[in-house]
């Protein structure tokens, strides 16, 4: 769009500037489709009310003559003039508006089993899969919460600090696999005190620690009790998930592809306790639905207030159109003194 000291350019009539335009008091712009009504209404009466004289030419003598076209320039300019008043009080403008978001925002560390229990098929493809799929979910959702990820096994080992940056979040967890630990067993307890660790120093008014585990802690050199009473001494929430089915499950196939099924037990009274000294919540995963259910809910008890500031840059150009209906009032004006308006009239 061209600059407002540019007010002579053409290209303040074309279409597509017109389209760029907001308009401040747009009901105006109906008074348009009176201009052409107006000046049809006029001429009509000019033509009734017009002196005529009854004269006798030969046919030869009567001719028409393109300078009596003339006459219509006065009209023409007013009417243009008139259109150009009405855009000035419809006040063209653009306007620029910018949001600002932001939220106090919320610590969360995803504490997530990776033994060898977690390759069972009662999700699909398997739990770990299963986990990280909705575990990326959540991250999408969130807004300026940082996120850190601790993985476990026989031992736990901080993956990711806390962190805004969500790409590289996805990036880990798609890196993350049975190899990542060569312990074996479940150190649920020293997962907590890694993810603890990773929040201690935190001035978040929000801290949660989200575990999500399949079995017993059978690893680790700090009880999970012990650990969940140091997280909740740092006023960190916990909110702890058993995933998987209670019976038969797949674990995989034999030598000669056939699907082999072992006897699944969770006892969930250490993940519950654990979610009650962390004054969060226990919940049982037995399919990827139900998983993505629970981090659904935890998402909608987890969100911080976020506020937004509006800031709109308005710039009027009403300037522009009442300066060139100022030039043609005023070439009307000269226009009215001249012969022009009186051509072929007597």
């Amino acid at each position: 769009m061209p600059e407002v000291s540019e007010w002579f350019s053409i290209s303040w009539f074309y279409p597509s500037t017109f389209q760029n335009f907001t308009w401040e008091y747009r009901f105006f712009l109906v008074l348009l489709l009176a201009i052409p009504l107006v000046f049809i209404l006029r001429w009509l009466l000019a033509i009734r009310q017009k002196q005529k004289l009854t004269i006798a030419l030969p046919e030869n003598r009567i001719k028409s003559d393109i300078i009596s076209l003339l006459r219509y320039i006065p009209d023409v300019l007013f009417a243009a003039m008139t259109a150009l008043l009405i855009v000035v009080l419809a006040r063209p403008q653009t306007s620029n508006e910018k949001v600002e978001q932001w939220t106090e925002g919320i610590d969360i560390m995803l504490v997530v089993d990776i033994s060898r229990s977690m390759t069972i098929q009662d999700f699909r493809p398997n739990r770990l899969e299963a986990a990280k799929k909705v575990a990326k979910g959540f991250i999408e959702g969130r807004f300026q919460d940082r996120i850190g990820i601790v993985i476990f096994s026989g031992d736990a080992y901080s993956l990711a600090p806390l962190t805004t940056d969500y790409k590289l979040l996805d990036t880990y967890i798609d890196d993350i696999s049975f190899d990542k630990i060569e312990a074996s067993g479940t150190a649920i307890g020293s997962a907590l005190a890694v993810a603890t660790n990773r929040m201690r120093e935190s001035d978040s008014k929000s801290k949660v620690i989200i575990l999500l585990s399949d079995g017993d802690n059978t690893a680790g050199n700090i009880d999970p009790i012990t650990a969940a009473e140091i997280s909740h001494a740092y006023g960190i929430k916990i909110y702890s998930i058993g995933i998987g089915k209670d019976g038969k499950v797949p674990t995989g196939k034999n030598v000669f592809g056939q699907t082999v099924y072992s006897e699944n037990t969770l006892d969930e009274t250490t993940l519950r306790k654990i979610a009650d000294i962390g004054e969060g919540h226990f919940f049982r995963a037995s399919d990827n639905q139900a998983l993505e259910d629970i981090f659904q809910r935890i998402d909608t008890y987890e969100k911080a207030e976020i506020k937004e500031n509006k800031f709109k840059d308005t710039t009027d150009y009403y300037q522009v159109y009442l300066k060139w209906a100022i030039i043609l009032f005023l070439i009307w004006i000269g226009l009215k003194s001249t012969f022009v308006s009186n051509i072929l009239r007597d």
